[in-house]
């Protein structure tokens, strides 16, 4: 879900792309019965990075089609023809609106139009209402369009968000870089006794806030063991972990305070890159300035859920750093496992870009990685 691309240029045949879009969808079936006997109504119809369209998602949330580019803006054409393929699949009467996230260029496609899909699209009233999807019957909200860029729910996540549903019971979770807080609900709904979420946006935390809510009565959730807090998450990390806040001119900035905190699943969900006055968020180039905080406010025997979504690096590398980061930092690693995206996010060389290793500290006298 997070792809980005140069503008290109050219014909696109839209019966074309539409035969792409329903082979895609029927190759889903036996994923669609699955999803829809756990109640959950979301999940990528298209994945264009590897069948067949890069740069082209389509997605169901609910009774929403979420249609995105990265690379090239559709035509009125080709988005009929999207539309069509996949009401003939049999999801007829979805809300459609297209976002095209592309650069913007010179500006114009090759028709001499803006490539800004809202010079020339405009969904329609209902497609741009307040609409709820549904996972593992958790109620979730959605917008195709607010004040952010990416959806409210990240659809390759779903596994992770499984996996915490069915692994959270009896457990305290630490959510970081919680964005609208879906994990830290799964883990909430899956019977955790506390959840931390942090995140610097407060807009993506009132999402969380109101999804909260919306499932309260469901799941017997509530304020005190579900807590929103926004934060920057590099200090409150390093606080929870019992470690020195580091930054130029830290010891003059405020930052939230944490008293240091043990818990029994991190999750540890970063952006790619992003900077603050406390360092850098560096995925591909600095991860275990992330992961060494989180090794160090999980308790021996507890996991940190990590993920890495940069394309560029190798899943077995980034999973030995991670290894030698806990064992460095003295909370070696007894066990890693790793998760793979649902079938709705295909993969040909079984490289997916979202990486999500569960890593399992050792208890004393266990033997470790």
């Amino acid at each position: 879900m997070r792809e980005e691309g140069e503008a290109e240029v050219g014909a696109e045949d839209p019966d074309a792309l539409g035969a792409m879009v329903a082979e895609a969808i029927a190759a889903r079936a036996g994923l669609m019965e699955a999803l829809a006997a756990e109640d959950t109504d979301c999940l990528r119809l298209f994945h264009g990075a590897t069948e067949g369209r890069p740069g082209l998602a389509v997605d169901r949330y609910g009774p929403l089609l979420l249609v995105q580019t990265w690379r090239r803006p559709l035509t009125e054409p080709t988005l009929a023809a999207i539309a069509a393929a996949v009401a003939d699949a049999g999801l007829p009467g979805l809300h459609l609106c297209w976002n095209h996230r592309g650069r913007r260029g010179d500006g114009h496609g090759r028709d001499g139009r803006p490539t800004r899909f809202d010079d020339w699209f405009q969904p329609d009233a209902d497609a741009l209402a307040l609409h709820h999807c549904r996972e593992q019957g958790r109620r979730m909200r959605i917008r195709a369009r607010h004040r952010g860029r990416d959806p409210w729910l990240y659809l390759d996540f779903r596994v992770a968000r499984r996996w915490l549903a069915a692994h959270a019971r009896d457990r305290s979770v630490l959510n970081l870089f919680a964005y609208t807080a879906t994990a830290g609900l799964a883990a909430a709904c899956g019977g955790a006794t506390d959840v931390l979420n942090l995140d610097f946006a407060d807009s993506a935390l009132e999402v969380g806030a109101a999804n909260a809510a919306d499932n309260a009565a469901a799941f017997g959730l509530d304020a005190e063991r579900f807590e929103l807090v926004q934060a920057d998450v590099l200090p409150a990390s390093r606080q929870l972990a019992g470690l020195p806040v580091k930054g130029r001119g830290a010891r003059r900035r405020r930052f939230r305070p944490f008293a240091p905190r043990s818990f029994d699943i991190v999750v540890l969900d970063p952006p790619t890159w992003a900077t603050s006055a406390f360092g850098a968020v560096d995925i591909v180039g600095d991860y275990p300035t992330l992961f060494k905080p989180a090794v160090l406010a999980t308790r021996p025997g507890g996991v940190v859920l990590a993920t890495n979504h940069a394309a560029e690096v190798d899943g077995h590398a980034w999973e030995s750093g991670l290894a030698r980061c806990a064992a460095k930092a003295g909370r070696p690693l007894a066990r890693i496992e790793r998760l793979v995206p649902d079938a709705d996010f295909p993969s040909p060389d079984g490289r997916p870009p979202l990486k999500i290793a569960c890593c399992t500290l050792a208890r004393d006298g266990e033997p470790v990685l």
